[in-house]
């Protein structure tokens, strides 16, 4: 039987699971070794840890549970109005619906300032509406690359509701992977190299594993900051 992480379990938990001791084999078939100074990335090896030191980031209990009820208290109502869709117009997003918010709760507004605050630097240009995508329990996302008319270098979201998994393949290489754990309340940050020179997806029910554990998945709703895309 494979190991399974329990929704119950608290980040220290899932860690003491793996302790100091190497990651299992990953899902992809090679060791999984974790980025100096998180347990919350893996990738498939050194260089490719290397190449997204600094562009790739993800901060546990970034938010309170408190400040979760807040933001779903919120959005909920928005919600419901639609309809989850299984046809993304580029194919990117099965079982899923969004919108965009630019107006929030002054409560929700200081969230959300703590957010970019920590994406992204003093003076960086960034997209006022804050896009918010809700996947179904049984939708998922498919390995893509964001398209640069829409998005600058860097997105930061918050994760509700459910854990997931996150997985960047470089474009490049396939062999070449890093797999994120995104623990309800965490914050994740893409940057650069990250951005546009590996795909992202984030895995679904039944190949939903990190470091060979499997994490299962729930209805997700992820709020996205994203800077300006370049005019250059």
């Amino acid at each position: 039987m494979r190991p399974r992480f329990s929704l119950l379990s608290s980040p220290v938990r899932f860690k003491a699971l793996f302790g100091s001791s190497p990651l299992p084999r990953s899902r992809l078939g090679a060791p999984g070794l974790a980025l100096s100074g998180s347990r919350s990335v893996v990738g498939s090896g050194p260089a490719v840890l290397e190449l997204v030191s600094g562009q790739v980031e993800v901060r546990e209990e970034f938010i309170s549970e408190e400040e979760e009820r807040e933001l779903l208290g919120e959005l909920e109502p928005v919600l419901k109005r639609k309809r989850y869709e299984f046809d993304h117009w580029d194919n990117a997003i099965h079982g899923y619906r969004e919108t965009e918010r630019s107006h929030w709760s002054e409560r929700n507004s200081e969230t959300l300032q703590r957010v970019r605050d920590v994406a992204f630097p003093p003076g960086t240009p960034q997209l006022g509406p804050v896009h918010v995508l809700d996947v179904d329990k049984g939708g998922y996302i498919k390995p893509h690359v964001d398209s640069v008319k829409f998005c600058g270098s860097t997105i930061a979201g918050l994760s509700l509701l459910s854990p997931s998994v996150m997985r960047l393949v470089s474009e490049q290489n396939q062999s070449d992977w890093v797999d994120l754990l995104l623990l309800r309340r965490s914050l994740y940050i893409l940057r650069g190299a990250a951005r546009y020179l590996f795909t992202h997806q984030v895995l679904k029910e039944g190949d939903s594993y990190f470091g060979g554990v499997e994490v299962p998945r729930g209805r997700r709703i992820s709020v996205i900051c994203r800077s300006l895309p370049s005019t250059a």
